[in-house]
């Protein structure tokens, strides 16, 4: 019998939190849809346990949900920013 061959094995290090859906939602401060649809658009990264398919369960490694945060940051405007020199009041 040959070998099973899975692809995207990675490993997490030893310290990396999984998160469930909920807990992820209460960190992002959203309701559970919200992580529920950033899986199935697979716009963060998750681990599923259990059945393979659409059964078993999901986590969100805290590190992917961190990342997610940090990409959606938007700076400030500064001054300049905003009013470029010619437009700007003297």
């Amino acid at each position: 019998m040959a070998p099973l061959v899975r692809r995207g094995w990675t490993t997490l290090p030893d310290t990396e939190r999984l998160l469930t859906v909920a807990q992820a939602a209460d960190l992002l401060g959203t309701s559970e849809r919200f992580p529920r649809r950033l899986i199935a658009e697979r716009r963060i990264r998750f681990v599923r346990l259990g059945e393979t398919g659409k059964r078993g369960h999901v986590r969100i490694p805290e590190s992917a949900l961190r990342e997610f945060i940090a990409a959606g940051v938007v700076e400030p405007l500064t001054v300049t920013d905003a009013w470029p020199e010619p437009w700007r009041a003297a």
